[in-house]
Order: C-alpha cells, then structure tokens, then sequence
C-alpha cells in the first residue's frame, strides 16, 4: 500500500546520555534566515539566524532550502524533512551502541511485531511500500490520537477511495528502538485493517535481512 503524495517531514531530535551530550536534530520548516526544529522530540521551535536555542542547538544560517545548524562545536547542513544525529557517541549502524531488534518472518514471508505508539501497544505489520506509518482509525481512537486535527487528505485502499490524516505520533517504539516525532497517517472506515510500519520509521532505521530474519538497526 503507498500514499504517493505524503512526504516526511519530521524526524526525531533527542538527547542521549554520554560522555558528551548528543542531539538528534531535524528541519521542519525552512524560510529566509530562519528554520524550525524539533529538538528532543518536542514541539517544533523556530530559531532566525545567529539564534541558539536552551537546548544549545544554534542556527547560523537558514534558507528555503537548507539550514547550517551548529551544536557542540560541529556544525552540519541539513535540507527540509531531514535530521541528524550530532555529538556525543556516534550511534550508527555499524556502532555496537545502536540499538536494534530482530523480526522473523510468518509463513506468509511477511513480518509482524508488537510496538508502541505513545505508550500504547499495537500490532504492525512492516511494509516497505507505506511512505509513512499507517492505523486504522479504530486504532487511532483506542490510542489517544486526534487525528481529526490532522492534515486531511485521501488515499487510495483495496476497498476505495478513503480519507488520510497526516499527524505526528509523539513516540513509536519497536524492540529496543524508540523514535520521537514520526510521521504518520490515519486512514478513515475499514481499509486498512492492521497498523504498517512505514518508511517514516523504516527510514531512520539500517535493514539488514538474513533468510527468515529481519534486523532494524537505530541510524539516528
């Protein structure tokens, strides 16, 4: 299942523990000389050039397509919709540190697994086709989510033509993978009747497939 026309434009911004302290930093919005950022996954800030928010982020530059941001002493370019880990220990793919989960494939080849979404359990089923995270709106409900605030749009299901709602989930946790900010989409009536785990998440994530076994591995 794909939804075309849905862009990411989130990515979670957090501060981990260490020696010295990291953040995983994302662009919003970008205008002349000013940029919007979500640190720590909370509510988007927007900082004008020379600016540096309490969190010690700093923005030396903003157009409308890019932003130069500057956090303890490293300063990196990032474009609209994409983040960055910057400082502290490096939790890439291939760092011991990066956190992971491993998922087995069902008789059918597909892969399900038990996650959170702001602190609610839910089933997802991974779907490298979905451009962002995807519930029911049943689902939506259950969990707490007022998707109606969403962006409102529409979408294509085996069932027809149905109404989308963008919305940003706080959290989404699978195995020992937490991400803050992550883009998803609630589709309306019974279309979709299990929650996919989408690119928005799948993105910030290595896959490394191996037979039956699937390892998501933490990128930022």
């Amino acid at each position: 299942m794909q939804w075309p026309y849905l862009k990411t434009i989130c990515a979670a911004l957090t501060f981990t523990a260490a020696s010295v302290q990291a953040a995983d930093i994302s662009v919003t919005a970008l205008f002349g000389g000013k940029a919007q950022l979500v640190i720590d996954g909370g509510k988007p800030r927007m900082l004008s050039a020379g600016q540096t928010s309490p969190e010690g982020v700093k923005l030396i530059s903003a157009n409308s397509s890019t932003a130069i941001i500057e956090f303890q002493g490293k300063r990196q370019s990032l474009a609209l919709g994409s983040g960055s880990r910057i400082g502290g220990a490096d939790l890439s793919a291939g760092s011991s540190s990066a956190s992971s989960v491993t998922l087995t494939a069902d008789t059918q080849g597909h892969y399900q697994t038990l996650g959170q979404i702001n602190g609610g359990t839910v089933q997802f089923l991974v779907d490298t086709g979905a451009t962002s995270i995807a519930l029911p709106s049943s689902e939506a409900r259950r969990l707490g989510i007022n998707y109606l605030n969403g962006q409102r749009g529409f979408t294509q299901t085996a069932n027809g033509r149905a109404a989308a709602y963008r919305v940003t989930l706080d959290t989404v946790k699978v195995g020992d993978i937490t991400l803050h900010a992550v883009e998803a989409v609630v589709l309306e009536g019974d279309g979709l009747k299990i929650a996919l785990l989408g690119m928005s998440f799948l993105n910030r994530t290595e896959m490394k497939r191996d037979g039956q076994a699937l390892t998501l591995i933490r990128r930022y």
